[in-house]
């Protein structure tokens, strides 16, 4: 056997080390590529939303919002970060419920005042849902043209008239997504949904087309996960912010106050699919709390969601490992 001289070992072990070092720096670099990959979802909440009243605060509200956004973006010019000047900036809310399960005004109010001070100016931002008639029910007045917020249904405009498709999916699409949206802020409710077992970020984009109701079978998967894929639904989308001031765990989409509670919480996230993984735990702990069996066991779990997330859609994660939940 023949022996090293000491040359030769200095050379060995320099080499040795370097290649040592080179690992570990490769595993840091690979763990720090695996955090930097995991979806933020933020859950932001205070106990004293409604103070002793049973509407919104509204200082309350829009410091609950500034606190989601600072925690979500890390900063606290978030929305100058999301939105520029001369961008027409769209919220699609969720109005089916009426007053009791929509959208909060002073949620969306707080969100135009961010919106201004970012340098969007008034007139270009739009809120809006499918019928106008259901935007008034849910507490918004109906603007249309002036320097102020516009507030309207796609029933005012129209919808396109090709077809947008993707595998399941072929649908028209709002005139205000198409025509009036540089970017879509996505603000949905947290809900339970009979069929589809949740509604909360990815089933909102449903009040985006003219044909919904054909997308309800098999709990909605996987109609759902097709419509998000959608580039002009994909394309635009920048922020899902979910109003959980009134949460629903049973009954929904309907509004049924003996199955609501005040959550006062908001979950912000620019990973749809993440939030809504996010959002179907929180009412399946409360249904657990109010004696309910679990969505799985009543066979209407939210498998469009797993569907969103899968190879072919890739549209976010549902992974809980892949998941930085932050609660402040």
């Amino acid at each position: 056997m023949r022996t090293m001289n000491s040359n030769s070992r200095r050379i060995f072990l320099k080499g040795t080390l370097a290649g040592a070092a080179l690992l570990c720096a490769g595993r840091k670099t690979e763990a720090l590529a695996a955090a930097v990959e995991k979806s933020r979802v933020v859950v932001a909440h205070d106990a004293l939303l409604r103070g002793s009243g049973s509407s919104v605060d509204p200082q309350r509200m829009l410091a609950l919002l500034d606190r989601a956004m600072q925690s979500l973006f890390g900063h606290d010019d978030a929305w100058r970060k999301l939105v520029r000047p001369g961008e027409t900036v769209s919220l699609k809310v969720n109005a089916l419920g009426g007053r009791g399960i929509s959208t909060n005004v002073q949620f969306v109010t707080a969100i135009c005042e961010r919106l201004q001070q970012a340098g969007v100016k008034p007139s270009d931002i739009v809120i809006w849902d499918r019928d106008s008639n259901e935007l008034e029910r849910a507490g918004f007045h109906i603007t249309m043209g002036g320097d102020r917020v516009q507030c309207y249904g796609t029933d005012r405009v129209g919808y396109e008239d090709e077809l947008a498709a993707y595998g399941s999916v072929g649908s028209r699409l709002s005139k205000i997504l198409t025509q009036r949206s540089n970017v879509l802020i996505n603000l949905p409710v947290l809900k339970d949904h009979d069929g589809a077992g949740v509604t909360i970020a990815l089933k909102n984009m449903y009040g985006v087309i003219h044909n919904p109701n054909k997308y309800h079978p098999n709990g909605c998967n996987p109609y759902v996960a097709d419509l998000n894929m959608l580039p002009e639904i994909r394309g635009k989308m920048r922020l899902n912010l979910c109003d959980a001031t009134t949460a629903m765990y049973e009954g929904g989409p309907g509004f049924k106050p003996e199955h609501c509670w005040n959550a006062n919480s908001l979950l912000a996230s620019t990973d749809a699919v993440a939030l809504d993984h996010t959002g179907w735990q929180i009412i399946e702990r409360k249904r657990a709390e109010k004696g309910y069996k679990t969505l799985t066991a009543e066979q209407r779990s939210p498998s469009y969601i797993a569907t969103a997330a899968d190879a072919e859609h890739r549209l976010g994660t549902n992974d809980p490992k892949m998941i930085s939940l932050v609660e402040v």
